[in-house]
């Protein structure tokens, strides 16, 4: 069974998803507001797939 959890989104703040689907191992975060994606290995902790509109690659690198 999945459960559902509301959390601020770490692209934009706003309110979002957090899905945890324990037959597929999966946690899926996603915000209506922004299009942030997330869908990582709720094992592992490594990230399946990943949009975050507006955090580029260098940004998040030199932090």
């Amino acid at each position: 069974m999945k459960t559902v959890q509301t959390v601020r989104c770490p692209n934009c703040g706003n309110y979002a998803e957090r899905i945890h689907v324990p037959v597929g191992e999966l946690t899926r975060t996603q915000c209506h507001s922004c299009d942030y994606l997330m869908i990582m290995c709720s094992r592992t902790g490594k990230v399946i797939e990943a949009y975050a509109p507006g955090i580029y690659a260098q940004r998040v690198a030199l932090g």
